[in-house]
């Protein structure tokens, strides 16, 4: 059965501050999932879960804060399982809990899966479907919107269709708004989706679906928009996909897709052109990677790097792009490397540098490109030194020396049991005057940084905008062992245009090559200020 409708409204319910934070190594404070609520509600978003509030502290804290924003559009949702068994669910503290969060929409998760009902719950099916409309009864009399989580319901339905219709009809019946069939094990195909949500609905034909999957077969956008296409109306999942164990459905592509591909009416007007930096921003407070290979809004998203891919771009970039980059946010990206060639140098810096019908200039940036590559370095990732190799390479008028090092110099000090110590002493000439800074810092890069804004602040201020944002190292010679050269890869983010760029250096030595990494891009933001 497909329902597709492009004037169809889909709703989107997102978890990351409450699915997304089971990813392992991501942590939430309640500052940051505040920040992340108002972000979400300014895009249009039509639930946010905030979590369980019996769970823990910080998820109690938070729904009593949110309610101290300003939302214009978003409800939120508190999440919680079923009443426990044997116990009344007004005397149950989770449903309480639930209740006292004054959270307007209630998620409830109950068993679908007759094997869970079993060996998880330990009851009998009778008692499960008891404890699913008891629960959701009571946040319905209550005058909360009651949104029933059917887990496992794929696995369930597989197993046992029969009974898990029984556990969505007692969720109906007792007031639900919406099913939501949750593939939590993350294994479903499309078709499977597309299938049982059809017989779902056949058999609940007023009953509202949405859907919730998991991405453990790397099928998790394919079965939310094949779900959507089949007629559900909801939408879970979190941003960037993280959750636990492969993750969640990522809403960003998911967002995109429905929008873009299918026309679906969803998220607020304009919306969709700001999930770059969406994605962007939670990475940040989650203190994770950006994944440069994301689709839609990753760096690498529209990313050319092969001279015939550049060359074809160049004359119509629908050859190799199949959307706009800036319709959602993202922007092209032409990468320079010894696999390119001179199409390449005129694409990435053609206008910027004025070389785009100098074919001398292209011949001499890319042989000094394909000799530092020999070298080990790799400009893909880094071009704030891609931009000072240019400069340097075309000489006056587009390169000026903002310093001249006269030494570096980093000493860490560490006693037996103690916490090592890490002091970088910089000196440098500037404008004919000596600057001679000593910093503290943790560790050697932090401190080199520190020593340097030190030096340069009376002359450009612009540094204290500069933030790193990941450190990479990699050897380039293994068969140096120890003697090795690596490459360090340096992430870096400028606050005040709020644009990420990366630098790189190599040497035997890491310190050095951190250096060279952060000399890059302290001039390419500087000179850059400077221009703008």
């Amino acid at each position: 059965m497909n329902t597709n409708d492009t004037n169809r409204r889909v709703e989107v319910y997102d978890t990351t501050l409450r699915d997304g934070t089971q990813a392992q190594g991501v942590s939430l404070s309640v500052k940051d999932k505040l920040e992340i609520a108002a972000l979400l509600d300014s895009l249009g978003v039509d639930y946010i879960e905030g979590g369980y509030p019996l769970s823990n502290p910080k998820d109690a804290a938070f729904f009593e804060q949110v309610k101290t924003l300003d939302l214009k559009h978003t409800k939120i949702a508190a999440f919680g399982m079923t009443r426990r068994k044997g116990i009344g669910a007004a005397d149950d503290t989770g449903m309480q809990a639930l209740l006292k969060s004054e959270a307007t929409a209630i998620t409830i998760v109950g068993k679908t899966w007759d094997l869970h009902v079993r060996e998880v719950l330990r009851v009998n099916e009778d008692e499960n479907l008891a404890m699913i409309a008891d629960s959701v009864k009571i946040m319905a009399d209550d005058g909360r919107e009651a949104i029933y989580d059917a887990e496992h319901f794929f696995d369930g339905w597989r197993a046992n269709p029969d009974y898990a219709l029984k556990t969505l009809q007692a969720a109906v019946d007792a007031g639900a708004t919406c099913l939501v069939l949750c593939d939590t094990n993350g294994g479903s195909l499309p078709e499977q989706i597309v299938d049982i949500l059809g017989q779902a609905r056949a058999a609940l034909p007023n009953a509202r679906f949405g859907i919730h999957c998991h991405n453990d077969g790397e099928l998790a956008v394919a079965n939310t928009v094949a779900a959507v296409t089949a007629g559900a109306v909801q939408v879970q999942g979190t941003i960037n996909g993280i959750g636990e164990r492969c993750g969640n459905v990522d809403l960003i592509s998911v967002v995109a897709n429905l929008s873009l591909k299918y026309g679906y009416d969803i998220l607020g007007e304009g919306a969709v052109e700001k999930l770059t930096d969406l994605s962007r921003h939670v990475y940040e407070l989650a203190n994770l990677n950006i994944r440069e290979h994301q689709p839609f809004v990753g760096p690498s998203a529209f990313a050319h790097k092969g001279g015939m891919h550049v060359h074809a771009v160049q004359r119509n970039v629908s050859t190799y792009e199949h959307i706009d980059p800036a319709r959602v946010g993202n922007k092209r990206r032409i990468l320079v490397s010894e696999l390119g060639g001179r199409s390449n140098i005129a694409a990435a810096v053609g206008a910027k540098f004025n070389v785009a019908d100098d074919r001398e200039a292209q011949a001499k940036i890319l042989e000094r490109v394909m000799e530092m590559e020999h070298e080990g370095y790799q400009f893909e990732e880094a071009e704030a030194s891609f931009e000072m190799l240019v400069r340097k390479t075309l000489g006056d008028g587009w390169y000026r020396q903002l310093w001249a090092l006269d030494h570096y110099r980093c000493v860490i000090l560490k006693t037996d049991g103690g916490e090592p110590s890490t002091e970088a002493i910089v000196k440098l000439q500037v404008d004919g005057e000596t600057r001679h800074t000593v910093a503290e810092g943790d560790g050697p890069v932090d401190s080199l940084v520190q020593a340097m804004r030190f030096a340069l602040t009376e002359n450009h201020r612009g540094l204290e905008d500069l933030h790193l944002m990941d450190y990479r190292v990699r050897v380039v010679n293994t068969q140096a062992e120890t003697a090795a050269k690596v490459r360090v890869v340096i992430d870096w983010r400028d606050a005040a245009s709020d644009a990420f760029f990366g630098s790189v250096g190599v040497s035997e030595n890491i310190i050095e090559a951190s250096w060279q990494a952060v000399s890059d891009a302290i001039e390419y933001k500087l000179l850059g200020d400077m221009e703008s």
